[in-house]
């Protein structure tokens, strides 16, 4: 009789619960995250990686991850992608040209992953190294022929609605060429709280959950990690626990670490080292947020490779690395994933994939 009366109890705060957080039992009980965190390692390929490992004693964050994939990153009208229609084929499911944004072959917009999780009630935001409006975050917000329209695309990112953004690029909202508009006017009347690096340091930040959050970390692009920039590892924590107070729905972030891809470009080793001890760094963080949480799917990728980075040679201690190119390459790139649905990730498949694969984690129907 206890144990009938004990389990009646437990049927009663089960209800109780489930009237109280439907979205997140259900949730529970179909093994949905309610939570996706995307980071994009840009031009982060299988070399890059091998050389976080080796410069961090063999260690690295992505060790944790108990799923592997490979995505192969073909653009539609060149074999080798940038980051413009790679950020847009993982955010919006199709395939594009290189150099657009948010666009099909034929022009027309495509939603990605963070305007639908925005229609469905989810919290949104995007922690970039770059400026907000450069290529792979663009690609989550913005609908644009051209990747360099960076007035415009901060107008996409105005009327987005997007809960948080951290990022540089400063100037395409308060000094613009196009018109005399100061748009940071126009993100505090949209329920923004606007911060900027120059009158705040972002370590003493404290958000206010009931008002969308903005924090420029530069004018334009900021410093690269070798010359003190470390802002990505804090920003991401800040952002995943803002988002989780914002919905209790769940939330999609998306977290670039932008500027492996810059020191690729340059064939610079050093500031690559750099870059990728401070991505290292970020995904600790992500990884300490999701397993706490338990409920948050984590992606690691990257948008294609840079540099044509080849490991030849050198010791166990310390590497050889040579670059074949200060371009992009067309190699498959690796995906790690962690946490609820992860298995969903495993393979080789399209960076197309990598979409509709978070769109099935979500639980979002097919149109």
């Amino acid at each position: 009789m206890r144990i009938l009366a004990f389990s009646a109890i437990l049927l009663v705060i089960g209800g109780f619960y489930w009237k109280k957080n439907p979205a997140t039992t259900s949730q529970a009980m179909e093994g949905r995250p309610k939570n996706i965190i995307l980071m994009i390692g840009d031009g982060m390929g299988l070399a890059q990686v091998s050389v976080g490992f080796a410069n961090n004693g063999w260690k690295y964050s992505l060790e944790s991850f108990p799923v592997v994939g490979f995505q192969k990153t073909i653009a539609a009208n060149n074999l080798v992608t940038d980051s413009a229609a790679g950020a847009t084929a993982m955010g919006c499911g199709v395939k594009t040209n290189n150099n657009v944004l948010g666009l099909d072959v034929n022009g027309v917009p495509c939603k990605s992953i963070l305007e639908e999780a925005l229609e469905n009630g989810y919290a949104t935001g995007m922690v970039v190294t770059s400026s907000i409006q450069h290529a792979t975050p663009g690609a989550f917000v913005a609908h644009r022929v051209a990747r360099n329209l960076y007035e415009e695309i901060t107008e996409d990112l105005l009327y987005s609605n997007i809960d948080l953004f951290i990022g540089g690029g400063k100037q395409f909202f308060d000094r613009r060429e196009r018109d005399d508009r100061n748009l940071l006017d126009s993100l505090r009347r949209k329920g923004y709280n606007v911060y900027d690096y120059f009158n705040n340091e972002l370590s003493t930040v404290k958000p206010d959950v009931s008002q969308k959050f903005a924090f420029f970390t530069a004018n334009n692009q900021p410093l690269p990690a070798f010359q003190g920039r470390d802002y990505l590892p804090m920003a991401t924590k800040l952002a995943a626990n803002f988002l989780e107070k914002r919905s209790d729905k769940g939330f999609f972030l998306m977290v670039e670490g932008s500027q492996i891809d810059w020191s690729c470009h340059a064939n610079q080793i050093e500031p690559l080292y750099s870059e990728m001890q401070d991505f290292n760094k970020t995904i600790e963080q992500v990884i300490q947020f999701a397993s706490k949480n338990g409920e948050t799917l984590v992606i690691v990728t990257a948008d294609h490779e840079t540099g044509g980075l080849g490991l030849n040679g050198g010791t166990a201690k310390m590497l050889s690395p040579k670059f074949t190119t200060n371009g992009h390459t067309a190699a498959m790139v690796p995906v790690f994933a962690y946490g609820p649905q992860s298995e969903l990730f495993r393979g080789i498949y399209d960076n197309t994939d990598i979409y509709h694969k978070m769109r099935a984690a979500f639980g979002f129907s097919e149109n």
